[in-house]
């Protein structure tokens, strides 16, 4: 298995709209292309099940 030292970005469409979704070894953080803002999760958030309730609270606050 390879280890996760360095970010990897791959380019994916949601919606007709171009994003970036980022994993690195802090979480993965999914924004629309050429923007820096975006959804972040932790994966220590994802492993403790606070993912949904993150994710829920980004998605009140209009983020992404």
């Amino acid at each position: 298995m390879t280890r996760l030292d360095k970010p990897l970005k791959r380019e994916l469409r949601l919606k007709g709209a171009p994003h970036v979704l980022t994993i690195d070894p802090e979480g993965l953080r999914l924004t629309k292309k050429g923007r820096r803002k975006g959804i972040e999760i932790a994966w220590k958030d994802l492993v403790s099940g606070d993912a949904a309730m993150t994710t829920a609270l980004n998605a009140s606050l209009g983020k992404l």
